[in-house]
């Protein structure tokens, strides 16, 4: 209880500016926490779905009741993600084309792929949607607790000029409390880095998931056009 209350009387004795760079980080935190949950929760959905859209998928399904399953949804103003999203942008590009006069399979197969590759970029943003700014808050936090720490001990010197016999009993509050500032940074940064890394090779898996699942499709409806 002690310590507690020493930590706090530090800080409600800081600097203003010290102060201000704390409240920063405290604010960088919270907001870091924030999205470290919300992409966790995206990013587990969007596997769940990809698993169950993937194993009703090659369960034999006919393709045309998948899709016309999916249109429904959306009727119903639910979003089509992961697979699904491929998907569907593949078989309705498969469908477009096959319906001109002038269609070959290589047109095909290539409006296909294209169409699936688009399809993989607009999922790609979702599933990054906010990494850049854990990696920004697990980069720059450090740095600005380091600045708090170097202001604080600043002033703590500069304090000592008045002083004619400097002892430890002087000087440590002054550096304990600009100390903070830096522990505060790496507090907001680890969870940051760790979230980061986490979600990142989660993207990956699932990138290549939707990549590998595009090739299989795609090879699955060019045996469907036949060759002119």
């Amino acid at each position: 209880m002690e310590n507690s209350l020493s930590v706090w009387s530090l800080i409600a004795d800081a600097s203003l500016v010290v102060k201000a760079i704390m409240a920063i980080l405290v604010a960088l935190s919270v907001a870091s926490w924030m999205v470290i949950i919300q992409r966790g929760i995206a990013l587990r959905r969007a596997t769940l779905e990809s698993e169950n859209f993937e194993e009703n998928f090659w369960s034999g399904l006919d393709l045309r009741q998948v899709y016309a399953d999916g249109a429904e949804r959306l009727a119903d103003g639910k979003p089509l993600l992961g697979l699904e999203s491929v998907f569907r942008a593949g078989f309705k590009e498969f469908n477009r084309l096959r319906k001109k006069e002038s269609y070959s399979h290589q047109m095909t197969t290539e409006g296909i792929q294209r169409a699936m590759r688009i399809s993989i970029s607009h999922e790609m943003a979702s599933l990054e949607k906010h990494l850049p700014f854990l990696a920004s808050v697990a980069s720059v936090s450090p740095y600005i607790g380091l600045l708090g720490t170097v202001w604080g001990i600043m002033n703590s010197f500069m304090g000592l000029a008045s002083v004619h016999q400097a002892t430890l009993a002087i000087v440590a509050p002054g550096i304990a409390e600009a100390l903070i500032a830096t522990a505060m940074g790496l507090v907001a940064a680890i969870p940051a880095v760790i979230a980061f890394n986490r979600y990142a090779s989660d993207v990956d898996t699932l990138l290549n998931t939707y990549s590998t699942f595009a090739d299989e499709f795609s090879a699955v409806l060019s045996h469907s056009v036949p060759s002119k």
